[in-house]
């Protein structure tokens, strides 16, 4: 995959403005650390407002949240499983109705990363990584992080973090987001460390502020909860479950909990604001332990750690038989011990016909055995029942480039993209796929969206100029084109405002 990209950095592009906003910003940290807050305040960063201008805008929010966005993803890997990525959708959706939200525009990435953490940016960008699956014990207590998380963001704690600290909110402004994006690519001290550098200089009535703003989380979280019609028993569950699993561990604290410390008063606190609510029966949410499984799968060392590990559970019933065959059979299909998976599938369909991750994984042995037209049938069924489902199109657009049909693979993949504009992967995938069928313009095009998304507006520019050369035939096209390069510089422009 990489081949197609060899002038692309690997460890990420970062074009002018997304140099200054990170390398600038990391280089500030050390400073900071020595520094006085007047020597740091003439230090010239990108700026979202003034002392005069008082809270930073919506707008200047949502485009801090997206830069910050494609930072983060030329630097760090998500998850790749369509599956997982639209149950996590609909639950934060779902959820975001029932939240203070205003206008719930949202991006959700998912972090293959065995850490537990999870995080909110301005601009409505959700973080989650896979190894929130080993804390959460259902999907409720799963859903109360969720729901913290968009606490923040309807609450809109950064830009009240930054009006409560005018004084030093370009201090504060480069060590956030510096820590922001050290965090996501080396693990979390340094990132810490950098936040610590410009932190140092709030007061303790800032501090205080900070840890009101979980307080607030907390409570709007749990009224979120509620509305929403889950437990909210969850959160208190969850926060006892964190400090359980930490507090002997001997292994260093988790990033979560660095940014949400748990304390006993607030596990009490929790259960205080619970009680208060109305009794009820909540109901389990299956499907919530067959993404569990899917996500030990991919974080295992290895595919027979997986089988081991999912045998384990069934001869000790600790956990629910459906997840323990359904994280067997994917453990199956990794080690390739296909007869076996799809034993196994074929129980589970037995049981549950209806199920979309049995159906999905039924589909993804056939894929592996190479039967294509056995699989794309089942998917033509499925999708006559769910048109534009996003993981059923993506596992087409697959089975078609293995049984190398490029051009369906591609139509497929350009569906995908227009329902789903902002998935860098979808686009990088449609670039490939497109080399494959002999549509190099195309190649070019569908790059440069893919470069957008990372940030790489200079090498988005490249492609498309070189796109233009091969259209130029195509009139239609070519202005297509040509207003889309233009489109690139203006958003190159804007972001070197920020």
């Amino acid at each position: 995959m990489l081949e197609l990209y060899s002038q692309y950095d690997q460890k990420g592009p970062v074009p002018a403005m997304l140099r200054l906003l990170v390398t600038l910003l990391l280089a500030y940290w050390s400073f900071l650390a020595s520094a006085n807050l007047a020597q740091a305040k003439e230090i010239e960063l990108p700026l979202l407002g003034d002392s005069s201008s008082g809270i930073v805008s919506k707008q200047q929010e949502y485009q801090l949240g997206r830069t910050w966005l494609k930072v983060f993803r030329s630097r760090v890997k998500e998850h790749d499983d369509p599956l997982m990525q639209l149950y996590f959708e609909e639950l934060i959706y779902n959820l975001a109705v029932f939240s203070d939200l205003e206008n719930p525009e949202l991006e959700l990435v998912i972090i293959k990363n065995p850490t537990m953490n999870a995080f909110a940016v301005p601009g409505g960008v959700i973080g989650i990584h896979t190894g929130l699956f080993a804390f959460a014990e259902n999907e409720d207590q799963m859903v109360s992080v969720l729901a913290h998380e968009l606490a923040h963001l309807s609450q809109r704690h950064f830009a009240r973090g930054l009006e409560a600290r005018r004084s030093s909110s370009i201090v504060t402004l480069a060590g956030l987001l510096a820590g922001l994006v050290v965090a996501a690519t080396v693990g979390g001290d340094a990132g810490m460390a950098a936040m610590s550098a410009s932190q140092a200089y709030a007061a303790e009535s800032q501090l205080r502020y900070s840890r009101s703003n979980e307080q607030e989380a907390d409570r709007i979280g749990l009224q979120t909860m509620e509305r929403s019609g889950r437990d909210p028993a969850a959160a208190g569950d969850m926060f006892e479950t964190l400090l359980a699993k930490t507090r002997y561990s001997g292994t260093r604290i988790p990033e979560f909990l660095l940014t949400h410390p748990v304390t006993e008063k607030r596990i009490a606190d929790a259960r205080g604001r619970s009680m208060g609510s109305s009794r009820r029966h909540y109901l389990e949410h299956p499907d919530y332990y067959l993404m569990q499984a899917r996500a030990t799968v991919a974080m295992d060392s290895s595919a027979k750690t997986s089988v081991i590990k999912f045998q384990t559970e069934l001869q000790n019933n600790t956990l629910r038989p459906d997840a323990a065959n359904y994280g067997l059979a994917l453990a199956y299909l990794n080690t390739r011990e296909l007869i076996k998976a799809k034993t196994l599938i074929a129980a589970l369909l037995t049981a549950q016909p209806r199920q979309i991750a049995y159906q999905y994984t039924d589909i993804e042995i056939d894929l592996a055995q190479e039967n294509y037209t056995t699989a794309l049938s089942k998917l033509n069924r499925l999708l006559a029942l769910t048109p534009n489902n996003y993981p059923l199109m993506a596992l087409e657009s697959e089975i078609l480039w293995q049984d190398h049909q490029y051009e369906k693979s591609a139509a497929v993949l350009t569906i995908l993209t227009r329902n789903r504009p902002e998935d860098p992967m979808l686009w990088y995938r449609l670039a490939e796929v497109r080399g494959l069928a002999g549509n190099i313009s195309g190649v070019h095009e569908a790059r440069a969206e893919y470069f957008i998304l990372v940030g790489a507006f200079d090498l988005a520019r490249e492609q498309l100029g070189l796109a233009t050369k091969l259209v130029t035939a195509d009139f239609k096209r070519s202005a297509i084109v040509s207003q889309r390069l233009r489109d690139v510089v203006s958003m190159e422009e804007k972001a070197k405002r920020l």
